[in-house]
């Protein structure tokens, strides 16, 4: 196979494995690297229109990506919205995603959204459910947090934030103290000002 070859195939390759993503900043970012690759392919092909295709497509792929890394931290582009914990779109979405949940919250058990004390809260993205915090009041100030899940296509951008972010949501209920769930995988609390204490992250919110 000659190199050129190569390079095109390559280029084919990466467009085909972007499309198989789940989450969409891995989407975009793949996508927008095969565009380049079989723009370079093409131009050196001479074959213009596939290279104003894969112009056009990167064009856009570049808008999305900016506007995803744009606003992964803007409150405009994700809601929270606190919800019963017997909330039946709750429970759903518990249960769509129990297996993923076990992955990333080994320790969480459904049962526990349940929990009288508990408070639920979803976090959108216009009408699609990014992720779900669930926390309850442990004692002597202390906010245990249950469960904090984001949805595969929302991985990377970490939208449970959102609700760390609004130290009302543990004041109201007398907590000054958030801990997070034990052995939490792929953690990003360390640039909320969270602190490492053992197999978790405490943040201690200012009076």
């Amino acid at each position: 196979m000659e190199p050129l070859d190569a390079i095109g195939w390559a280029g084919s390759a990466l467009l085909v494995w972007s499309l198989l993503q789940s989450r969409l900043l891995r989407l975009r970012a793949l996508n927008l690297l095969g565009c380049l690759v079989l723009i370079g392919f093409n131009a050196a092909l001479g074959v213009w229109p596939m290279v104003g295709l894969n112009v056009v497509l990167s064009v856009i792929n570049i808008w999305y990506l900016w506007r995803m890394l744009a606003t992964r931290h803007d409150e405009k582009a994700y809601q929270v919205v606190e919800v019963r914990t017997d909330d039946e779109l709750l429970t759903h979405v518990l249960r769509t995603h129990g297996d993923d949940i076990a992955r990333f919250n080994p320790g969480f058990r459904v049962e526990e959204a349940a929990h009288s004390d508990a408070a639920a809260f979803l976090i959108l993205n216009a009408d699609e459910v990014a992720g779900v915090v669930v926390f309850r009041p442990a004692g002597e100030g202390v906010a245990q947090v249950e469960l904090d899940y984001v949805t595969e296509r929302y991985r990377d951008l970490t939208p449970g934030e959102f609700v760390f972010r609004r130290s009302r949501y543990f004041i109201d209920r007398g907590c000054r103290t958030v801990i997070t769930p034990p052995g939490m995988r792929s953690p990003y609390y360390a640039r909320l000002g969270f602190q490492p204490r053992g197999d978790s992250f405490v943040l201690e919110l200012a009076a």
